[in-house]
Parts: structure tokens; sequence; C-alpha cells
């Protein structure tokens, strides 16, 4: 994992073309970087983020954050349901509860 200005890229080795590849994660916008040495995968990491807040800055739009905290899911209205029963038997709200179940598996 390598980590520049709070963001975080994960490189993997492609042993046919001969080069690391690595993307940012937690981010919509997608953002690449490649190179055939430690050095030049890593200085194409923090040039691709240099490029990428430059870009926004250019066009005075807000440069996303990685891992805003934002998750979305999709339930069936079954599950849905019975996760909003559970969430208001424990008197909670549907986000803490999901949250709660969350970090209690990870664990």
């Amino acid at each position: 994992m390598m980590k520049y200005k709070g963001y975080m890229g994960q490189v993997v080795y492609d042993d046919q073309a001969r080069l690391f590849h690595g993307d940012v994660l937690g981010l919509k916008a997608v953002i690449t970087f490649q190179g055939k040495t430690v050095d030049e995968i890593e200085q194409a990491f923090k040039d691709s983020i240099d490029d990428y807040l430059d870009w926004c800055k250019e066009r005075s739009v807000k440069p996303e954050k990685p891992f805003s905290g934002e998750v979305h899911i999709r339930l069936s209205s079954k599950e849905h349901k019975q996760l909003a029963q559970e969430a208001a038997a424990r008197n909670m709200s549907f986000n803490s509860f999901i949250v709660e179940q969350l970090i209690s598996r990870s664990r």
C-alpha cells in the first residue's frame, strides 16, 4: 500500500508486461499509475495524485476525499425491513445499527 497526501494506492506487478501497475483507492474518479521500478512506481503515484489535484484546482472542482464514509448498499425489501426492525428494537438508528454490525464482524 502506498500513501501520499491522504490518498492510498495499491500496486500489482504484471509479469507479462514486466511493470508495476497501480490504482488510487477509495475514489469514484479513476486514477492509475505505472512504472518499471520501485522508484518509478512511487514517483508515478505521486505525480498522478498531484495531476489530479491540479486538474481539480484548474476547474474549481473540490477533489474527492478517499474513503468519504459514504457506503451505498442494496438490500431486498425483506432484508431492509428485518434490519430496520432489529435497529428499532435496540433503540438505534438504522445507520448506527448497520455500522455496529459491520464493525463487529470485521474484527
